[in-house]
């Protein structure tokens, strides 16, 4: 079985919350290198991504990324100003679905937000629920995973107080990580208390 296709992008939401324009647009090469490249060195991306590499070896492995066929790669966009990273994939075809028992229309993220200034105020949480809410638009998805790493405390919460639930540590080959699983149902709750304001 083929899986999922990705959703259409880019995507603007108006949040509730935050009262913010939110945009999620697919990486263009011209256009996002040089911020890319400058979020892979800031201090607090670097421990997580291992990408803070010379510019050609960067831009080998960001070809190689946007060729690959069952990922997007996105930009995370505040009121239009570029500030965070997301690669949106199928779990069919990528490395996590050696590691359990997945449904060919799973769906997988990795994010950072790159821009210091937008850091520890709060944008993750409607950053993270509108792509949720977007992959979850694919009727045949029933669930959304991540693995971040098993040392990054601070994502995980994150992904947690979205509706992720922790499934086991995993060994993958680039670091060791958590595999975390969000369900449509939980999901869902979690989206309408975020827009009731009692997240």
């Amino acid at each position: 079985m083929k899986p999922a296709l990705q959703t259409d992008y880019p995507f603007t939401m108006r949040d509730s919350q935050v009262k913010q324009d939110i945009t999620f647009r697919p990486v263009s090469l011209q256009e996002d290198f040089d911020h890319l490249y400058k979020w892979m060195h800031e201090p607090h991306v670097i421990p997580y991504w291992n990408l803070n590499i010379d510019k050609d070896a960067y831009m080998n492995h960001l070809q190689t990324f946007l060729n690959d066929s069952h990922q997007q790669l996105l930009i995370g966009e505040i009121d239009g100003v570029p500030m965070s990273y997301w690669e949106s994939y199928t779990v069919e075809g990528d490395v996590i679905g050696e590691y359990y028992s997945y449904d060919p229309n799973d769906q997988g993220i990795h994010l950072l937000i790159g821009e210091p200034g937008y850091l520890g105020k709060g944008y993750i949480y409607p950053l993270l629920l509108s792509l949720l809410k977007r992959k979850f638009e694919i009727a045949e998805t029933k669930r959304v995973v991540a693995e971040p790493d098993i040392r990054n405390e601070k994502m995980i919460a994150v992904f947690r107080k979205c509706g992720f639930q922790p499934i086991k540590k995993v060994n993958l080959p680039d670091k060791t990580g958590l595999l975390l699983s969000c369900e449509r149902k939980v999901f869902e709750r979690r989206w309408s208390e975020w827009n009731n304001g009692t997240f």
